[in-house]
Order: structure tokens, then sequence, then C-alpha cells
């Protein structure tokens, strides 16, 4: 079976989205898929990041460079031709993500949803992720043969808000890379840890007056994002994008991970720290009762004072979480992703 996988959203910096393709991609290969394409028009740089996210994952690379990818992407989705056999050759199965959807003349054709927030909540997001998500989503709705979604959640979403047929929606549950492991460096200091960009949904502003409340520091990994919201204050440290070997030590060091989000997909952070070890205070919305399991204090994210209480009931029941979370994390791996990714597919040939 040949598979073409759009890895468009590699050519930026890796967050969930990103995160997920790369494991998707490795877990195919460990479920034996051997003919796996990874394909993306994308600009110079946006090539030179895409190939470093391939870095150790098993498939061809087709990656054309092209001026004005972006550009590019949304006008071919639009018009629709050519079909994606002129450029990458017959295939079974085509699987895009979020930034372009081309037409095919057969095969299976597959996408992604990662959540619905941009139809929910279009003030949490950029007016043109808005745009784009909402194009792909009435898309796929209509053309798709499989549906893969990260979460029972996001699936039932994905039936009651688009009118997607539930037989054609499949979950794939994220993994959790090697590298997450309570072994290991751990990074210096007292401090919580968040990682998420800073954006109005992931709600760290809550975190931060939590920590401020708390007097401990509070440590953000992720992208400055946008909406107003800025990781500033006292006690607060803004990290940016740690490289893969530094995520895993700021987690072990971490007293708690706080993620208060306000609407998740999944929410993979919550995995990668109890992979390491590190107890966990998430939000109490059930988009995130996946992610968490019975393993983590749960919040109202709205409730600054609830996040605090949260925070010092995670300190304090450290020896009961730590093993909780171990055990949550272990169900989740990229082998058991790609082997969801292939049965949908040899369901829907």
């Amino acid at each position: 079976m040949r598979i073409v996988i759009d890895v468009a959203p590699l050519s930026h910096p890796r967050t969930g989205v990103g995160n997920y393709i790369r494991g998707s991609l490795l877990g195919l290969a460990q479920a034996g898929a051997r003919d796996v394409v990874a394909f993306a028009p994308a600009s110079r740089a946006g090539r030179r990041t895409i190939e470093e996210s391939l870095d150790g994952v098993d498939a061809e690379r087709r990656l054309p460079v092209l001026p004005a990818a972006h550009a590019l992407r949304t006008a071919w989705s639009r018009l629709g031709t050519p079909p994606l056999e002129t450029v990458v050759g017959s295939f079974d199965v085509f699987h895009f993500s979020d930034w372009m959807y081309p037409p095919q003349r057969g095969g299976v054709r597959s996408t992604m949803i990662h959540d619905l927030v941009p139809l929910h909540f279009p003030d949490w997001v950029h007016r043109r992720t808005v745009r784009m998500h909402g194009a792909k989503y009435r898309h796929a709705a209509r053309a798709c043969d499989v549906v893969v979604v990260n979460s029972r959640f996001t699936g039932d979403d994905v039936v009651e808000t688009l009118g997607v047929d539930r037989d054609r929606v499949h979950v794939a549950y994220p993994g959790v890379d090697s590298t997450f492991t309570p072994e290991g460096a751990r990074a210096e200091g007292e401090y919580l840890l968040a990682v998420g960009t800073l954006e109005p949904r992931k709600n760290l502003v809550n975190a931060i007056d939590a920590a401020q409340r708390l007097g401990i520091e509070l440590r953000v990994v992720g992208a400055r994002g946008w909406g107003g919201v800025e990781a500033r204050g006292k006690g607060v440290t803004w990290l940016g994008y740690p490289s893969d070997h530094e995520l895993p030590a700021l987690y072990r060091g971490a007293a708690a991970l706080v993620y208060p989000s306000r609407f998740e997909g999944f929410g993979i952070p919550v995995l990668e720290a109890m992979a390491c070890g590190t107890p966990c205070v998430v939000s109490a919305h059930p988009s995130l009762d996946e992610a968490a399991g019975e393993a983590a204090v749960r919040a109202d994210p709205d409730d600054v004072d609830a996040i605090a209480a949260a925070i010092e009931r995670a300190r304090d029941e450290r020896d009961r979480l730590v093993p909780l979370g171990l055990e949550h994390a272990r169900r989740f791996t990229w082998l058991e992703n790609g082997r969801a990714h292939l049965a949908a597919w040899e369901a829907a040939r």
C-alpha cells in the first residue's frame, strides 16, 4: 500500500500538530508500512525545517521547493486541479493535515482533525486560521473516506458538529516518544512547568497567576503566540523552543506540569510529563479527560485559586501521582497510532 502523507505543517517549528505528524510517521514504519511518502510543497527554509523534523523517519521525501508555497497550497486546494498523482505518481492513500487538500484521481482520501477550536471559538485563533480550517472542515466532511482524530472527544465533536458519519471517523491516539522517561538529566531549580503556545486558549495567564500566588517560578515552553498573552511578571521565565533533548530534562525537574487549557483535541504535553515522572495539574474541561485519565489533579481552568490549590495537592501527592502517571502514559505508543491509521485505511479500501 503506497501512502502519501501531507507533512506541510512540519515547515514550522514543531508544536502538537507537528509532533503528531512526526510520531505517526514513526508509528507507521513500526507497524510495517514500507511505502510511505512524506509530501509537501515548501519554501527553501520550510523544506530545511521539514527535513530536520523527518530526521530518523523511514519515508520517501517529496518536498518540492516553491516560492509562495502557502499561497500555492491554498490555490491548489481551491482550484481542484491538477490531481496529486501528476506530482507524486499513483498511490493507495492520500492523508492530508490542515494546510492543503489537493484533488486526487483515486485511492482512499483521508484527513486528520486535531480539534474544532476555530469553529467553536473563533476569537481564540487568527482570522486566517478560521478561514483556512473552516474550508478544510467543510471539504473533509464532504469528500473524505476517512477522518482520523486524536481522541474520542474530538471524534464525537466531528460527528456532531460536522455531520460526518461515525463509521468514517477513526481514533488514533498520540504516542509518547522514547526520550520522555524518568531517567536522565533534570533541569535545576524549584519550578513549575507550562507547555503551550502563548495564546488565549492555553490559558497561561491563569497558570502564571497561580504560580505567583504560591511564590514558585513558572517556566513556560512554547511560541510567543498572539492575542496579547505574554509570559511576564515576577517569577516567570519564557523558554521558547527547547531542543528535543532539553524538554525531557525540563519535565523531569519540574515540581509539576500546569496545563490549564480551556479546550484541547487531546493534550500531548500531559502524557510527556507523566512519562517523565512529573505530577500534572490539568484543566477539568472534558476535552482533557483522555490525556489525564485518573493520574492528574484536575482544576477549573477559569479559577486561579482552584489551580493554585491543585498545584499544592500535586506536590503533596507526588508519590501517589507519579506511578499512576507512568502507568497511564505507557498505554499510548506511536506503534498503536500507526496501527490505527493502517486499520482505518484498510477498512476504507
